[in-house]
């Protein structure tokens, strides 16, 4: 079934395959004037709620545009692809401006869902997405990631494990045939076996839920499920931020990801933030901000 709206500031929103509850998008008035929006995109071929994805495209009117991919946060087991745009909506904003889509997605939550279910989730997007790149006027050649928190651990495992082809992280092990650029990992979890903190002790915190206990009592969980266990020579370009007052994910997980990437000759930028915690406008400062579109205009233009 396909409905087909236009309101007001000339946005289209298309709502593709089965009938699903509809909640009002409350980041939709931050993006730029005519921005062409496709909402609640089942990319499972399911009814899911936890299998929607919404795509912003660029109001220019060209065939295609590079595709920016965003990862929500919420320890894997709440949030949804509105979060972190409210307080990164400057850089959504230039994003779209600029000449890029940007699809945010749903992914199953570890409450209910065991690891590797949100990274097949990930993955399935991202297949649906180059199989329907026509349809939304998306370039599958130019494909980035973007991850917060959460968000940033599934954006770094993305990137990493693309050229891996570790079927385990797909539906049915198949493998997908696509390609990331570049990643841009943000307050990420990158090696749970490392990682101090409150997720390391109770046992309903996220990393817990996501592999099903302690990194020490599922170390081939916890080792599978870590973005670091995917680097070698071959991978995209990363720029990394991190704010040094984060309590939630300290920042030396991404310390330790750029380090590792440096030792296998990976391009890349880790950016640590002055003062900002886990999360926040600070992350889109002009500094942060300017930072990313050039390296998005890098490796996608």
């Amino acid at each position: 079934m396909k409905k087909l709206y236009v309101v007001a500031i000339i946005i289209v929103t298309t709502i593709a395959g089965p009938a699903v509850a509809q909640t009002e998008n409350p980041v939709l008035k931050l993006m730029p004037k005519g921005t062409v929006f496709y909402g609640n995109v089942h990319y499972a071929n399911d009814t899911l709620i936890r299998h929607l994805l919404d795509i912003y495209v660029p109001a220019s009117g060209k065939a295609s545009y590079p595709l920016v991919v965003w990862l929500h946060g919420g320890g894997w087991r709440k949030g949804d692809k509105y979060s972190a745009v409210d307080y990164m909506r400057g850089t959504v904003y230039e994003m779209i401006e600029r000449g890029y889509a940007v699809v945010s997605i749903n992914y199953r939550y570890s409450s209910n869902f065991k690891f590797p279910a949100q990274i097949q989730d990930c993955n399935q997007a991202l297949s649906y997405l180059s199989e329907n790149a026509g349809k939304y006027h998306l370039d599958k050649t130019k494909i980035a990631v973007i991850g917060f928190s959460a968000g940033g651990h599934l954006a770094a495992l993305l990137g990493l494990s693309n050229n891996n082809k570790v079927s385990e992280f797909y539906v049915n092990g198949k493998i997908a045939q696509f390609k990331i650029r570049f990643v841009a990992d943000y307050y990420g979890i990158n090696d749970l076996k490392t990682l101090t903190g409150p997720g390391t002790t109770d046992p309903n915190s996220g990393v817990q839920l996501l592999i099903g206990g302690k990194a020490n009592e599922q170390p081939e969980k916890a080792r599978k499920a870590s973005p670091v266990n995917y680097i070698d020579r071959k991978d995209p370009p990363f720029f990394i931020v991190h704010g040094d007052k984060d309590q939630a994910v300290d920042q030396g997980q991404s310390i330790e990801l750029s380090n590792k990437l440096n030792q296998a000759q990976v391009t890349n930028e880790l950016l640590i933030l002055p003062n900002a915690p886990h999360g926040g406008d600070l992350f889109d400062a002009l500094v942060v901000r300017v930072k990313l579109l050039s390296y998005l205009k890098m490796y996608l233009k």
